[in-house]
């Protein structure tokens, strides 16, 4: 029963853990964890994360294995799907949205009153506001987003390298203007 799998063995397996039987849970666990694992992986980019994936998953199977139907597909498509959408959701929930007005920046100024910080956020506001739009909205994807360079070009349809040099070009900008 360990060798190559049938659908049968899925099917009889999957029916069993519904009758709570743990070693055939086990089973499955060891037969489609790194399925699970290596899709979550692939979209978190964080082991710890995916690891998290995996384990809900297999939490809510073992709590609720009705909720496969063997019907509307094969079982391993199905964990497949459910982990990468798992995954995505939790890509959404680690990167929030920041409102630009909201980010503090750090700066090698000794900024210690309030009418410093605000000339300090008013002068970055200036810069990015006299950027050209390509190379401003690459750094705000970027820095207010939290997007990558790859999702940046992916998102704006241009080349990887135009992007990481716009980003580049705008923060050597901001750190001249600090220097200054």
């Amino acid at each position: 029963m360990d060798g190559v799998q049938a659908d049968g063995d899925d099917a009889v397996l999957i029916a069993r853990t519904r009758q709570r039987d743990q070693d055939a849970f086990a089973r499955l666990y060891d037969r489609y964890s790194p399925l699970v694992y290596s899709v979550a992986l692939r979209v978190l980019r964080n082991p710890s994360a995916a690891e998290d994936v995996l384990h809900d998953i297999f939490l809510q199977l073992w709590r609720s294995p009705e909720k496969f139907d063997s019907a509307r597909g094969n079982f391993a498509s199905w964990l497949a799907v459910i982990a990468r959408n798992r995954a995505i959701d939790g890509t959404r929930r680690e990167r929030p949205r920041i409102d630009p007005e909201e980010v503090v920046l750090i700066s090698p100024a000794n900024i210690e009153t309030e009418a410093e910080r605000n000339a300090v956020a008013e002068k970055i506001r200036n810069m990015l506001k006299e950027m050209p739009a390509a190379q401003r909205s690459a750094v705000e994807m970027a820095f207010f987003d939290g997007m990558t360079h790859g999702e940046i070009a992916a998102a704006t349809q241009e080349p990887l390298g135009t992007i990481k040099t716009r980003i580049r070009s705008a923060l050597m900008t901001i750190r001249k203007a600090y220097e200054r």
